[in-house]
């Protein structure tokens, strides 16, 4: 099979401004080679067994040089393999992705190109910067703030842009800052002009700062204002007292941690990053078959002799249903079972498969649903199905069966230890800690306290409810977020009453 090489663009940060071309792209790669990309949920759209490759372009710190790295996607391509060689914002701007480009086609080897959103652009509108407007001009001009080492003299013409009307925009310019503004004034511009950086665009470490050209890289220095950013300079800039919007949301500035599986995360990170979190994903955990697939086909393919079938987790109606559906082409197949579910988030998920629980607790926990059990069902004598993970605990079992029901366990799936880093997030929290970590289960408690990471001082636990609190303070934590309704709507709501 021939190769081919996707020169793809990663959007600037926000993972909903990656394009459906480049996911897909992801989604099917055999390698991918990626920079130091803002948002590193991109690499969990890789397929298994995905080769990743880090060449760690940022600044002036390269894992590879730009020769090494064309050769690697020569290599790469020349097995067969579909390579996606993922850059940040667009590969065709100051991304070098013409070079690459070149070097796959003078080697006669098949690519395409994939453009992204650039920075250039999505940074200041996510700043509330319009980039063009009726009152300052029609004209936009975008230039790079980096000059290659390897030139004598410098490419930039000051002298032009200086006199250059409407707007500016530069990547790649914070380390140059103080040069860039002191060459446009030395040849013109004027020095109250307002400029903007803006850091880590579209993203929850997304921060800006504004000035002048004259005390612009002053203000920078203070505070310690570092790349990657973008640079807006012009009058346009005052739009921004009228429509500024990203940075004004409730968790702006927090870290928070999501501690859930790759599969069940993306709610949760989603709701967060909408607030204005910098969210990291750190899956301490991954959903795994059943040691005995077998006991649990025989299970969902038996579900309509059962009077009640028992969910007490989303992972397991998901399991479920896919098996079900598996075996069976009609919904009917499965009989007149009555249907309970844990809590909302459960019942929304046997929702979402065109059932509805017929039974849903208003305690969101195993407790919970055997109260009601109690109050509003005579299971005495009745058949029960209880979808369940290995290992859970066996209230639910043994509280039906001392209300005199026929419990048997189709065990869906098993909970077990994710030991990969698949989105580096270990290594950002033990870097630079976070605000406040997120624990859905006492089993996503028990293993991210198996990672021995370092708790920082000042963050907090939040909790989705009383039984992963309990694991919680068994392990230390004594001061515990924990949610009023215990669900993902609940855990966001007590975060952000806490942290804004």
């Amino acid at each position: 099979m021939n190769g081919i090489c996707y020169l793809a663009g990663a959007g600037p940060g926000d993972p909903g401004l990656v394009t459906l071309k480049a996911r897909q792209c992801i989604e099917q790669a055999d390698v991918l080679v990626y920079d130091a990309l803002s948002s590193t949920e991109l690499l969990t759209w890789a397929k298994p067994g995905c080769e990743k490759i880090d060449v760690g372009k940022r600044a002036a710190r390269h894992t590879l040089s730009q020769d090494q790295i064309n050769a690697l996607l020569v290599e790469k391509v020349s097995e067969g393999k579909i390579v996606v060689r993922l850059k940040g914002g667009d590969p065709m701007i100051f991304g070098r992705g013409g070079e690459e480009a070149a070097v796959l086609a003078a080697a006669g080897l098949k690519f395409e190109i994939v453009p992204g959103i650039s920075s250039a652009f999505a940074g200041p509108v996510y700043a509330g910067i319009p980039l063009t407007h009726r009152d300052y001009g029609s004209q936009l001009t975008v230039f790079s703030g980096h000059e290659a080492s390897d030139k004598q003299e410098g490419s930039i013409d000051y002298a032009h842009l200086a006199k250059t009307e409407g707007t500016k925009i530069f990547l790649m310019g914070v380390a140059r800052l103080r040069e860039i503004t002191s060459q446009l004034i030395e040849h013109g511009a004027d020095p109250t002009t307002p400029i903007a950086l803006t850091r880590w665009a579209t993203t929850g470490r997304q921060k800006t700062i504004k000035g002048t050209l004259a005390d612009i890289a002053d203000t920078a220095e203070e505070q310690q204002f570092k790349a990657p950013a973008v640079g807006v300079i012009g009058n346009i800039i005052k739009e921004m007292n009228n429509i500024e919007w990203y940075e004004n949301r409730p968790l702006k500035g927090k870290r928070i941690v999501v501690t859930r599986s790759q599969e069940q995360a993306s709610g949760l990170v989603s709701e967060l990053t909408a607030l204005g979190a910098d969210v990291l994903e750190l899956p301490v955990l991954r959903i795994a078959d059943p040691v005995d697939k077998l006991g649990f086909a025989e299970g969902v393919a038996a579900v309509h002799t059962y009077d009640w079938l028992v969910f007490s987790s989303t992972n397991g109606v998901r399991r479920f249903f896919d098996a079900f559906y598996a075996t069976y082409a009609d919904a009917r197949s499965i009989g007149g079972v009555k249907i309970a579910a844990v809590g909302p988030g459960t019942a929304a998920a046997i929702k979402s498969y065109r059932f509805v629980a017929d039974l849903v607790p208003e305690r969101h926990i195993a407790e919970g649903l055997l109260e009601t059990f109690q109050e509003q069902e005579d299971v005495e004598n009745q058949t029960i199905l209880w979808v369940r993970p290995e290992n859970a605990r066996d209230i639910l079992a043994k509280g039906l069966e001392e209300q005199r029901a026929i419990v048997d366990e189709c065990i869906a799936y098993r909970i077990v230890a994710e030991t990969d880093d698949p989105t580096g997030a270990a290594e950002r929290f033990a870097e630079g800690g976070a605000d406040l970590v997120t624990f859905t289960s006492s089993s996503t408690a028990s293993y991210f306290n198996d990672l021995g990471l370092t708790w920082p001082e000042g963050c907090q636990a939040a909790s989705i409810g009383p039984i992963t609190t309990a694991k919680l303070k068994e392990l230390g934590h004594s001061n515990v977020i924990e949610a009023e309704t215990h669900s993902i709507e609940g855990l966001v709501k007590a975060i952000v009453d806490e942290l804004s």
